[in-house]
C-alpha cells in the first residue's frame, strides 16, 4: 500500500510543530524572567554605591570592571517584540564641528540594528536635568565629558547617550527635543 503525503498535510505538520516550538520558547523566556527577579538585591553597603558615570574622551570602557548600573535598571523590562532606541543629546553651544560631533557620539555607538537618534541640547544644564530624568525612569544614562585635545576644553561635557531602552521611555525623557 503506498502512502501519499498531501501538501495540506505537511503544512499542518509545519504549523504544529512551530507552534510547539513557539511554546516551549515563551516559556523559556518566562520561566528565566521569574527566575532573574527572584534573585535577592545586595545588601552591604559596599555593593550599593554608585560610581560616577562619566566617560572621558579617548578613555575605553568595557563595562566589565566593577561598573555599576545607573539605577535598577532590571526593573526596566522591553517586551519581546518591543522596539527600543539609544538616543544621543549633542550640546549645540560649544560649537563643535560635525566631524566632533560624530567623534563625541561614536564612543556610543553598540554596533546593532537599534535606532540611533541624535538630538539638541542647548547647555550643559540642560544635558544635566536630561540625564538625571533617565535616571528617575532607571534607564542608562551616560555623559562624555572632552578630554580637551581639539576644539573643546577639557572636561566639557559634550554628549549624553540616553538607552538603549524602550523608545516609550526614552520618549518620555528626550520626546520634546528637536533633531540635531
Amino acid at each position: 500500500m503506498s502512502t501519499s503525503v498531501t501538501a495540506s498535510q505537511i503544512a499542518a505538520v509545519a504549523l504544529v510543530a512551530l507552534s510547539i516550538g513557539y511554546a516551549f520558547g515563551a516559556r523559556s523566556v518566562t520561566s528565566r524572567l521569574h527566575a532573574e527577579q527572584s534573585k535577592s538585591k545586595p545588601t552591604s553597603q559596599d555593593e550599593q554605591r554608585k560610581p560616577t558615570n562619566d566617560v572621558k574622551d579617548g578613555e575605553e570602557s568595557d563595562g566589565d570592571e566593577g561598573e555599576v548600573a545607573d539605577g535598577d535598571l532590571s526593573s526596566v523590562k522591553a517586551g519581546l517584540l518591543e522596539p527600543c532606541k539609544l538616543v544621543l543629546v549633542v550640546r549645540t553651544d560649544l560649537g563643535m564641528s560635525p566631524g566632533k560631533i560624530a567623534a563625541q557620539c561614536s564612543f556610543f555607538d553598540i554596533g546593532s540594528t537599534l535606532a540611533k537618534i541624535a538630538l539638541k541640547a542647548n547647555s550643559e544644564d540642560q544635558l544635566l536635568e536630561l540625564e538625571g530624568v533617565a535616571k528617575s525612569l532607571n534607564l542608562c544614562a551616560r555623559s562624555i565629558l572632552d578630554a580637551g585635545r581639539t576644539q573643546i576644553a577639557a572636561g566639557s561635557r559634550t554628549v549624553l547617550g540616553i538607552g538603549p531602552a524602550p523608545v516609550e521611555l526614552v520618549n518620555k525623557v528626550t520626546g520634546k527635543l528637536r533633531l540635531l
